[in-house]
């Protein structure tokens, strides 16, 4: 596997681990609804939370892995016609599909979260006598489809990448040679036959 591959693999990889570290960081440290306190009738007290700044960092971090492993790659639209093996081609759909996929609802979650955790000091009452708070399992859902969305990237990347160093017309100049080899056999022209040219 050739250099390239590897340190985008690696730093896809690192990424895709922090985002998901970090999202079930933000999980652990979200505001629970017993750390919610009424003050006043139709008033609810939130205590301050890291899970903002936990979820808005694991979000960049995805999307900063999703982008790296994108541009590396490049389209896969336009590649279809270079690497004509098709499993390998469907591989790395399937791939990048579920990968942008994942991402997606990954990033929505984590940030959403982040959103919601975004409430300190005193706020107003979520329907009726319910203090709104982050329902458990978002963080950790954004968490498990970074790590998804990562790996799944870096499949994607590496099947495109071994096809393309597995590909017997890549990096070979098609053309036509310049000199004719010479001929295995050499002719022999009788002797007298080259006199009766020259003096009929």
């Amino acid at each position: 596997m050739e250099r390239r591959v590897l340190v985008v693999c690696f730093i896809v990889g690192f990424l895709g681990i922090l985002a998901s570290v970090l999202g079930f960081a933000a999980e652990a440290k979200r505001i629970k609804g017993s750390q919610v306190q009424f003050s006043a009738p139709g008033i609810c007290t939130y205590p301050r939370s890291p899970a903002l700044g936990l979820g808005l960092t694991a979000s960049v971090a995805l999307m900063i892995a999703q982008a790296i492993i994108n541009v590396a790659a490049g389209c896969i639209c336009c590649k279809r016609n270079r690497h004509p093996p098709k499993s390998s081609w469907t591989v790395a759909l399937v791939c990048f599909i579920f990968s942008w996929f994942t991402f997606g609802i990954a990033f929505l979650l984590l940030l959403t979260g982040a959103a919601l955790n975004d409430q300190h000091g005193h706020g107003s009452m979520y329907f009726g006598n319910y203090c709104y708070v982050v329902k458990p399992g978002v963080f950790a859902g954004g968490a498990l489809l970074s790590l998804a969305s990562a790996t799944l990237g870096i499949l994607y990347y590496v099947t495109l990448s071994s096809v393309k160093s597995h590909d017997p017309n890549h990096g070979i100049a098609m053309s036509q040679p310049q000199f004719q080899p010479p001929s295995a056999q050499p002719v022999f022209v009788p002797e007298d036959t080259y006199i009766r040219q020259q003096y009929p």
